[in-house]
């Protein structure tokens, strides 16, 4: 749905309550989804940090690459600032995202870094405004918590994507990986449909599906679990990635997701970057990621795709949240594809 239609519907919808997710949309596989308006040369991007803090110095880089896409710049109150781990104090880093999401100039809100906080603010923040003029949100990582909120509560895509603390200083000598995976971004702010392709993993399960495109950071799905922040998965496209996880974490989190029902009704099923943390000696855990995913969903038919370029590595490509989208898994490649 566009933002006209969309604006046309808003009689229907109801009304959201401050601090209150609204949670008509992003239950079910049919229910319509809220595309924000795609950018165009002189529209402004945001910059906040609603989890870890960043200096100015260490967004320098993204600034200019955005500028050379042909956008505005105008970066948040919490870049620079510092309470421990976090980009300024709860109230500092919710209050910034929300004149972020309240700022009509403001197009896109690009998320400086993740690390961990999101959580600690999303129930603070008012998405009432932002639900009637949506903006694309961009990040990944412990921004999972928005995405999850957004596409949860208001059927409103947004961007999982790198963010300013991953566009390096010099893409004329960034891998080329790195580079694609930057200009991903200013792909899908202008509104490019999404196409990626990439080497098949002997352990993938052939098969074709279309669905909305939901997932993001395993761990953090996990703790959203039984939250009005929970992602409902029925038949959508549902990917994962993950850090410095032990291979019995990852094997819980999965049995999370199985328990929970959330791998039952999928459409198909994205494995992204997994870095996993060596076994501790005697401690062996046995079984692969690849074995702890298929025995998951051993049961089900849909395909299933390994290594696919998103997550915690320089090859981390942008998605875009709640649209929909076609995955083909064949012997020798896979492809993902926005559809309409």
């Amino acid at each position: 749905m566009n933002r006209k239609n969309f604006l046309s519907s808003l009689g229907l919808a109801g009304i959201a309550l401050p601090g209150l997710a609204a949670a008509r949309s992003g239950n079910n596989a049919d229910d319509a989804l809220v595309i924000p308006p795609y950018l165009a040369a002189g529209d402004t991007i945001g910059i906040t940090c609603p989890a870890g803090y960043i200096t100015e110095k260490e967004i320098e880089a993204s600034v200019k690459e955005m500028q050379r896409w042909g956008f505005k710049v105008k970066v948040g109150s919490t870049v620079g600032k510092r309470d421990f781990t976090y980009g300024g104090t709860d109230t500092e880093r919710a209050n910034d995202l929300q004149q972020m999401l309240d700022d009509d100039e403001v197009k896109a809100i690009m998320c400086a870094r993740g690390g961990y906080g999101a959580v600690r603010i999303i129930d603070r923040v008012n998405f009432e405004s932002f639900s009637k003029a949506p903006k694309w949100i961009i990040g990944f990582s412990d921004i999972t918590v928005i995405h999850s909120h957004l596409v949860r509560n208001y059927g409103i895509a947004s961007i999982h994507s790198k963010m300013c603390n991953s566009f390096p200083d010099d893409m004329a000598t960034a891998d080329a990986v790195q580079v694609e995976s930057i200009h991903s971004i200013g792909r899908a702010l202008k509104g490019e449909p999404v196409r990626y392709t990439f080497p098949a993993n002997g352990s993938n399960r052939i098969g074709e599906a279309e669905g909305v495109l939901t997932g993001g950071n395993l761990k953090t799905l996990e703790s959203l679990s039984g939250s009005r922040s929970d992602i409902h998965t029925t038949g959508k496209i549902l990917f994962v990635e993950d850090t410095g996880e032990y291979l019995y974490s990852i094997d819980r989190m999965f049995w999370n997701l199985h328990r929970t029902g959330k791998l039952s009704g999928l459409r198909g099923l994205i494995i992204g970057g997994f870095k996993v943390k060596g076994d501790d000696p005697g401690e062996e855990f046995g079984k692969s990621l690849q074995d702890i995913v298929l025995d998951k969903v051993k049961d089900y038919s849909y395909p299933v795709c390994f290594d696919f370029p998103v997550g915690h590595q320089k090859y981390n490509v942008a998605l875009k949240c709640g649209v929909r989208h076609q995955l083909m898994v064949k012997p020798g490649e896979c492809t993902l594809t926005e559809t309409k």
